[in-house]
């Protein structure tokens, strides 16, 4: 990544820019409609020449006082905002940046290495940041206006969008997107940062193998996801996998892999296809494992029967913000899903689903850690015995093994 010049990045943040951007812009639309040019059909390289030429006439033409770094500047805005997402495109392009957070056109934040920071982008007003929204949304076919005004989306390499207007954002269209790494995270990588030990490591290999039932904790952001990909890793190539997501993320190097994604309403409010109705339609799909991205709703009593009906070695997430927490969750989806046992019928139903619970965490300095490793070994007096194999210790910031420990 390029470090940004401050003079450009000053001169990009101002008033007279903004305007000579939104100026130029409106110019080139001009110049395409009556030469009536299909740009959508130019590479890349043929819609830059075409922009440079269009700015040297006309900063000649306007006698504009700017000079070449920031004609090139101009140059790069206006093809994002020709072919791209505007302003953020370079972001989306940034491999270091991990999220993207647009609250209002004057307030850009970007994730990297687990901290968040203010950048040097505007939107020029309200309706450029909800032209860019709208541009993200149209090869999905979705919409977002007063009466739909929160929307969820994905870019074209996978990354995950919400987005949401005024009059429920008072400040302004906010856009949040949650990146989708062209490579995923191998177990290299994440021993290098730190993320779990060699122990775990061969522990949770091991464990895959074995047809292990798993269930991957942790609040957002902390990289569940992350860790769900690196389990699957180890799923032997010769099984066939289901997934079932909200969204796709999820990037299974298998050969025998049937993905599988929700569907929202459509503008009539019908013919959604839920994450539920996804994971019964996988239960006849012959699968010998499913993974579902997340369990957020009534599809939790689904994913315990599958875990429960021969198909071993299932996994899926769960928000939690602890093992424990995990189970209290759990409980509360059920009771959302309209079950009526007791309590102690459905923990018993998860004692015998779940085997393995994995608990990631992102930790102040923006760190992520596998944070505990715990077995689920039945139940006593009513309640789930958690047992922990491995615990991290932030304080000495060691992984800790406990599997010699009474």
């Amino acid at each position: 990544m390029s470090v940004p010049d401050p003079q450009i990045a000053r001169f990009r943040l101002s008033d007279q820019y903004l305007q000579l951007k939104n100026n130029f812009h409106r110019h080139l639309i001009q110049q395409i409609d009556e030469r009536d040019l299909d740009i959508e059909t130019w590479d890349a390289e043929k819609v830059e020449r075409f922009v440079l030429e269009q700015i040297r006439r006309y900063v000649v033409d306007q006698r504009l006082p700017i000079n070449q770094r920031e004609s090139e500047a101009l140059a790069r805005d206006a093809k994002d905002e020709l072919m791209g997402f505007g302003p953020i495109q370079g972001l989306i392009d940034d491999d270091t940046v991990s999220d993207i957070v647009v609250n209002g056109p004057n307030k850009v934040f970007v994730e990297r290495a687990g901290r968040l920071y203010n950048v040097p982008l505007r939107f020029f007003n309200n309706a450029h940041v909800i032209r860019v929204i709208q541009r993200i949304l149209a090869p999905i076919g979705r919409r977002v206006d007063e009466s739909t005004p929160m929307v969820d989306a994905r870019l074209p390499d996978g990354s995950r969008v919400n987005a949401i207007i005024p009059p429920i954002a008072l400040d302004g269209p906010c856009i949040s997107i949650r990146k989708f790494r062209k490579k995923p995270m191998s177990a290299d990588d994440l021993l290098r940062y730190g993320t779990l030990s060699p122990a775990e490591l061969d522990y949770l290999r091991q464990r895959v193998e074995q047809r292990t039932n798993m269930l991957v904790t942790g609040g957002t952001g902390s990289g569940k996801t992350t860790m769900l990909n690196l389990l699957s890793l180890w799923i032997p190539p010769g099984e066939r996998v289901v997934t079932v997501e909200d969204a796709a993320e999820l990037r299974l190097e298998h050969e025998h892999v049937v993905r599988l994604e929700s569907r929202p309403p459509n503008l009539e409010g019908q013919h959604a296809i839920t994450a539920r109705d996804l994971v019964r339609n996988a239960l006849r799909m012959r699968p010998d494992r499913i993974v579902v991205g997340e369990v957020r709703g009534d599809e939790v009593l689904d994913m315990l029967q599958a875990m429960n009906t021969g198909h071993d070695g299932s996994m899926t997430t769960l928000h939690a913000n602890s093992p424990h927490d995990a189970v209290q969750r759990l409980e509360l989806l059920a009771g959302f899903a309209g079950y009526n046992g007791n309590a102690q019928t459905f923990l018993g139903q998860v004692a015998a689903a779940i085997q393995l619970i994995v608990h990631v965490s992102r930790l102040k300095g923006g760190e992520r850690r596998i944070t505990s490793i715990m077995e689920v070994r039945g139940l006593e007096n009513g309640q789930l015995v958690l047992f922990p194999v491995f615990r991290y210790d932030a304080e000495h910031h060691q992984h800790l093994d406990l599997r010699g420990e009474p």
